[in-house]
């Protein structure tokens, strides 16, 4: 958790509260660290933490956008502000995607 405030700090992001969400609470089984947050003007934020060794695809990134859905419904509130963290390589179609859908991209 200390690395990715680290980093949303050097990008200029704070939050006031952040908090990790495990994946089964939303009933995935995905290997991805979810933390859920409120920045500085009382605006929800997620960001999700990936690492992994082969490459993320398509399919990938559409299943986290169900996960990003789950955990709104899970939270009773819109989430404005949605962060990807990816320690990985990237599919462009996947980038493209997730871009497109307002998410911030970060390949670490």
């Amino acid at each position: 958790m200390k690395n990715v405030v680290d980093f949303l700090g050097q990008n200029r992001i704070i939050c006031k509260t952040l908090s990790q969400i495990s994946p089964s609470m939303l009933e995935s089984r995905k290997k991805v660290d979810i933390y859920l947050g409120v920045n500085l003007k009382g605006y929800y934020c997620s960001v999700f933490a990936i690492t992994k060794k082969s490459r993320i695809l398509r399919k990938e990134a559409e299943e986290l956008l169900e996960l990003h859905s789950r955990l709104e419904s899970n939270n009773n509130s819109k989430i404005n502000n949605k962060y990807l963290l990816i320690q990985a390589p990237l599919c462009s179609k996947a980038k493209a995607l997730l871009e497109e859908l307002d998410w911030k991209v970060w390949q670490l």
